[in-house]
Order: structure tokens, then sequence, then C-alpha cells
């Protein structure tokens, strides 16, 4: 099996400006000198107007910054947008797609999706992926049928090569904000289905070396049960990481599952 390093991530959501974005990396970085963080990669994801200040404050760190969206084409008449060519001069190096609240509240398809993911590439981004399903999908029993036709829709034309370069999140969509995460047990099946269809779908070495990491209601008591399983590569995080304290409590936990799992070479 590949041995895949292991992700700790946040996305700030619409919050957190420029000035509270210094603020909260200089204190992060103080408290991740403290944590052995060789092993892990971490990504924090700020609105775009914070995306230079946290850049700058964040930049003598391990971790790396990313877009919470992005437009499909690189430049052009779409007033309000932020194209891959963007991120990348503001010192991004991932982007986060097909968020839930994209798909729901601005009518997001994969099939967008899959144009953002081609740009995002283009650019030497990394995009994170977000996959899950609905509580009516769930309830129906469709939950893992929805997850392939995501992950094949949103990777459509991409060589199996490059299946490897994206990062892929479950975020089952019932959960994000929820009162609690999916269970450990459920977690670990749909990420274990998730491997199997990569393999059954895009070879071997897609499936061993394309992290899949777990967010939706992650928090500093149930991230170490979900980090654990097997086939969970990281942990994304929403409002228990919006402290330097909370996210670092959350880096600290990831890398002490690296040191676990013995991945931290890169796949």
């Amino acid at each position: 099996m590949a041995m895949r390093r292991l992700v700790a991530g946040t996305g700030w959501k619409m919050n957190i400006g420029a000035a509270e974005a210094t603020r909260y990396g200089s204190e992060l970085a103080l408290r991740l000198a403290q944590i052995d963080v060789s092993a892990v990669d971490i990504f924090v994801l700020p609105p775009f107007t914070s995306l230079v200040a946290a850049s700058a404050a964040l930049a003598a760190t391990p971790v790396a910054i990313g877009g919470q969206n992005m437009h499909w084409e690189e430049s052009g008449a779409w007033t309000g947008e932020i194209s891959a060519p963007m991120l990348v001069e503001a010192g991004c190096r991932y982007v986060e797609l097909a968020h839930s609240e994209r798909l729901y509240h601005f009518a997001e398809s994969y099939e967008l999706v899959r144009r953002k993911v081609d740009s995002a590439l283009r650019s030497g981004l990394t995009p994170i992926i977000c996959l899950g399903e609905t509580a009516q999908e769930k309830g129906e029993g469709r939950t893992d049928d929805v997850l392939l036709e995501q992950v094949l829709t949103s990777l459509a034309g991409q060589p199996d090569a490059r299946v490897a370069d994206v990062i892929l999140a479950y975020e089952p969509r019932w959960a994000i904000g929820g009162a609690q995460a999916a269970t450990p047990d459920y977690v670990a099946e749909r990420h274990a289905i998730l491997r199997n269809n990569l393999k059954a779908h895009r070879g071997q070495d897609a499936a061993d070396r394309t992290r899949i990491i777990y967010g939706g209601s992650v928090t500093a008591e149930n991230g170490p049960q979900l980090i654990a399983i097997d086939d969970v590569d990281g942990l994304f995080v929403g409002r228990a990481a919006w402290t330097p304290e909370g996210f670092a409590r959350i880096v600290e936990i990831v890398a002490g599952a690296a040191q676990n799992k013995g991945t931290g070479q890169t796949a």
C-alpha cells in the first residue's frame, strides 16, 4: 500500500478578515512550532480578501493556503469571479471545489466542478473536491452511488496518472454544521468503498495514492477516532479550527496519527 501523507485543513468560510487573519497566522505559527508536523500537509482556506494577509502571516510556517472556490476560466468578463492564476498569484497552493454550500445555495453541478478541476490542475493548484450525499439520498440508500457519480464526473477527462493530484474530501452533506459527525463505522465504510471504486475505475495506483480526507462536524473530541480509520487520510475542519488553538489541536491529532500510521513519506 502506498504511503499517503496525512492532511490537516480548515476552511474559514465567510469569516476572519485580513487583520484577524494576520493575528491568527502569527498565533498559529507559535503553536505549530511546538509540534512535529513534518509528516503532515497543512492548509487553511481564508476568504479571498484575507488570502494575501494569511499568506504573509504563514509564510515561514509549513501551512499552505488555498481558495474556497474559483472560476473555470483563466480570465474574462466574469464580474465578481476569481481565476486559478489569480489564486496562484495570491500565494495559494490549494482550492476547495464542490462544497455543499456551493451546490445548495448557488446551484453548482459536478459538471461545472469538472471544468474547475481542469483549470486548477493546469495552473498547478491542488483541487480539494468535496463529495457528499444529502439526507434524502442517504435515506434512499443511494449514498455510494451518489459518491461514485460525483467522483467520476469531477475527474472526467483527467488521465489516471493525474487522479492522485487531487484530494477527495468526503463531507456528508447532512453532517456539515450539524450536531455530530457521521459515526466512525459509517465513515470507514464510505472511504473504503470510495477507494475500491477508484481502483475499479482508475486503477490500483490511483486508489493507493489518492488521499481521501473526512470533513463534517469534526472536532478535537471525535478527531482521533476518525483519523485512526485506515482509509481516512486527513481531517477537514470547520468551526473547530476557526481559532489558532483549535486548529493547532487538530494538527496535533493528525500529526500523532501520522506517526502511528507511518505515513511520513510522500506518496
